[in-house]
């Protein structure tokens, strides 16, 4: 994690008991020089290379702009190359990945690194298992909570990375819901569903006449999140062209909409996502480093679900019972298939294949893989009405199971949604899922 002030770093940097690791840095003549402590009040992951993104950064000349990664796990560190120019070794030894324990020497370009460990103390994997509606009892995900919590207790911006279906929005969310901005509005801009030409207008809004269809003022998402948070999805698909009004924007707290001559002010809190890497994007010229240091006051990465195993039977359960699964609960022999899974669809897969697997008793995961089979289990029915239509229609496998499973969505949403008197936020806090889903949904079904 990065900050931009003294005061926003000493709000996260609570010491607390556990497995501490120190990374010794020296140059090439081995003179010790700056230490890093690892611990578990530290995001797991960070970055190590000369780049101005990397938290370990290394004035060498042999080191690459992102070199390296090191992982904190409840007993070691994984350390990974990031295909640098150079190559990194452990002992000598040059690797692509490595667990370190502690004692061992580790080596980017003509800097040595000593790895050193204080024995004794319990990590701290005992917290909460979720963060808002944001669910995990993995060890990657229990010391991310904490940190989660201190971010929604600040008012810095907020960059969230991670692969595509980890549940960045959701995190989004519930960092906003968990805030002193709750009771104000939280407005979404997903980057890749609007075109570039229309970007600036959805930014900062446009008055009337600004362009072709402008027939009346509009207020963008900024005003509209006036006193919330403004939740900027996909931010690394931003047009290079548009990042400098951004970054004034949040420097400035102000706006001015497309056609307009004022500026309007606006407090809004950004909280932006993204499944680029950002910090290879700003060394190939495609996102400004003033926007990203702007921005990653706050930085924290939702780990894929692949390396969160741990998650896998906990999620899988919480869905099955969210989605009106058949008691006692999810059949052991499903369980038993979802974990050998690789899920490059993350928790969004693990969430739809359970829906599958309620609406017509097979999960789809793909080509080849242990869950494709179809279940014994029982199948929760749609309605014989439905079911027996599309049945009838003679389509082919792929195109009925998506349209059984649609309605399948469609109805659970309006279920839950009635249940709720037609609350989204409730609904959502009660499903466990994303308040936009249910706005996707309803869309597609009108």
């Amino acid at each position: 994690m990065m900050f931009d002030d003294t005061t926003s770093r000493a709000a996260f940097d609570a010491a607390a008991p556990g497995r501490t690791f120190t990374l010794v840095v020296g140059g090439h003549t081995g003179v010790p020089g700056e230490t890093l402590r690892l611990d578990e009040t530290r995001p797991p992951r960070l970055l190590v290379g000369k780049g101005p993104a990397c938290e370990l950064r290394l004035e060498d000349p042999l080191v690459s702009r992102r070199h390296a990664s090191i992982e904190l796990g409840p007993h070691s560190l994984r350390l990974t190359d990031l295909e640098s120019t150079n190559g990194t070794f452990v002992n000598g030894v040059r690797v692509v990945e490595a667990l370190l324990r502690g004692g061992e020497v580790v080596t980017f370009g003509t800097t040595k690194v000593r790895v050193e460990v204080e024995s004794g103390g319990t990590p701290l994997l005992d917290g909460p298992d979720r963060f808002g509606r944001l669910l995990g009892v993995s060890p990657e995900m229990r010391r991310l909570h904490g940190i989660f919590q201190r971010l929604a207790a600040s008012d810095v911006p907020i960059i969230i990375e991670g692969e595509t279906g980890t549940g960045k929005e959701l995190l989004a969310e519930s960092i906003h819901e968990e805030s002193a901005r709750a009771g104000r509005p939280f407005v979404v801009l997903d980057c890749t569903t609007v075109s570039a030409s229309l970007l600036e207008s959805e930014l900062f809004g446009h008055e009337r006449g600004a362009f072709t269809g402008a027939v009346a003022a509009r207020k963008g998402v900024f005003e509209q999140a006036d006193g919330g948070t403004l939740f900027i999805d996909e931010i690394g698909d931003l047009d290079v062209a548009l990042q400098s009004k951004l970054l004034r924007a949040i420097e400035r707290a102000e706006i001015r909409r497309v056609g307009g001559t004022g500026w309007v002010h606006v407090r809004v809190r950004v909280v932006a996502a993204t499944r680029r890497d950002l910090d290879r994007a700003i060394q190939e010229g495609r996102f400004r480093d003033d926007l990203f240091f702007r921005l990653a006051v706050g930085r924290v990465e939702i780990p894929p679900l692949r390396r969160r195993r741990g998650d896998i039977p906990f999620l899988a359960r919480c869905f099955w019972s969210a989605l009106g699964g058949e008691p006692p609960g999810l059949p052991p022999e499903i369980e038993a298939r979802l974990e050998e899974y690789s899920w490059p669809g993350n928790v969004r897969e693990l969430y739809n294949a359970i829906a599958r697997q309620i609406a017509v008793g097979e999960m789809g995961l793909g080509n080849g893989v242990p869950g494709e089979s179809r279940s014994t289990a029982p199948v929760v029915p749609l309605g014989s009405d439905f079911l027996e239509g599309t049945l009838a229609q003679d389509l082919p496998f792929p195109v009925a199971r998506d349209r059984l499973v649609d309605e399948f969505e469609r109805r659970y949403v309006e279920r839950i949604l009635a249940k709720h008197g037609g609350n989204v936020a409730r609904a959502a806090a009660a499903s466990g899922i994303a308040r936009r889903y249910f706005q996707i949904i309803r869309a597609r079904s009108r």
